[in-house]
């Protein structure tokens, strides 16, 4: 049988409408506002990449002059041609350096340890277990979101100090301790794991404890590095705390000893320069080493926003 077909004014031929509207639908190329957008979007990110490399690599050189020249201005910083770790050499031959990195380390893997623990288990029992009052509860942990921190430094100071615990490690993890964003994320995450699992553990004979260890927590590999990784450079970057609460200098952290170097230092730019690069780089190598398992845990509760 011969395929309809209908002539157009110009003397062609066309397949009939019910023949023609069985063909596959042809590919929506991008179109010209699409690829402007993107192209916007890229020299957008490209100026922010600009804006935050450049006072970057200024520290980096400004480290890497020497003090009497830097401290002539910026021309001076910029036409010096003979770079220099004298600043480098001055602060790691110090020793102080050493037991700020200690400090640091000591208190951040602390509170990133209790973070972990504790947000998970109150994840866990408000995501998993029912009880009268359970989204109250929720509630009005989120409500200590819109308490700032810094509100709260006077009230911590005095209970530390009523229980004698001042001038040492635990008064920089306790406080640090109730992360609410931690819960949150973790009872996100909780939420979205199948509730089979939990139901055959259940009818096998065990416990709330046993499901949390054993099926919950291994599952949640993801949330827990990207909780652990936040509240270890939330921690190690804490200022306002721990210069509140230590005032022994082999106590104090990275942060805190860095306040003290700009402010006994004076005009010796290249050295405040060379300690907050100092103080940056472990969080430059761990970010870069674990930004995957970020990424994935961010991803896996559901806020990629």
């Amino acid at each position: 049988m011969a395929t309809p077909t209908t002539s157009t004014g110009a003397g062609t031929t066309t397949r009939a409408r019910g023949v023609s509207a069985a063909a596959p639908p042809q590919r929506v190329r991008a179109t010209g506002s699409s690829r402007t957008f993107n192209t916007a979007c890229v020299v957008v990110l490209s100026v922010f990449a600009v804006l935050w490399l450049i006072p970057s690599l200024w520290a980096i050189k400004t480290s890497f002059t020497d003090n009497a020249v830097s401290s002539l201005g910026a021309q001076a910083i910029l036409r010096d041609t003979n770079p220099t770790l004298a600043s480098y050499a001055t602060l790691l031959g110090g020793g102080d350096l050493w037991n700020w990195y200690l400090a640091s380390f000591i208190t951040a893997t602390g509170a990133a340890f209790l973070v972990v623990l504790f947000a998970s288990m109150a994840a866990f029992a408000l995501s998993r277990m029912r009880f009268r009052g359970r989204q109250l509860v929720f509630v009005l942990v989120l409500a200590g979101i819109m308490i700032p921190a810094d509100v709260l430094i006077v009230p911590i100071f005095q209970m530390l100090n009523a229980v004698g615990l001042l001038n040492t490690y635990w008064a920089v993890i306790f406080p640090q301790t109730a992360s609410v964003i931690a819960l949150f994320v973790f009872k996100q995450f909780f939420d979205g794991l199948p509730k089979e699992l939990e139901e055959s553990a259940r009818l096998d004979g065990a416990s709330s404890w046993r499901i949390y260890r054993s099926i919950i927590m291994p599952l949640s590999k993801p949330v827990i590095s990207a909780m652990a990784i936040v509240t270890f450079v939330w921690t190690w970057n804490n200022l306002i705390l721990p210069l509140f609460v230590l005032s022994n200098p082999e106590l104090m952290t990275i942060p805190v000893g860095l306040a003290t170097v700009q402010g006994s230092f004076g005009q010796r730019f290249s050295d405040i320069q060379a300690s907050t690069i100092l103080g940056a780089l472990p969080l430059v190598v761990l970010f870069l080493l674990f930004q995957r398992r970020i990424v994935e845990g961010v991803a896996g509760t559901g806020l990629k926003g």
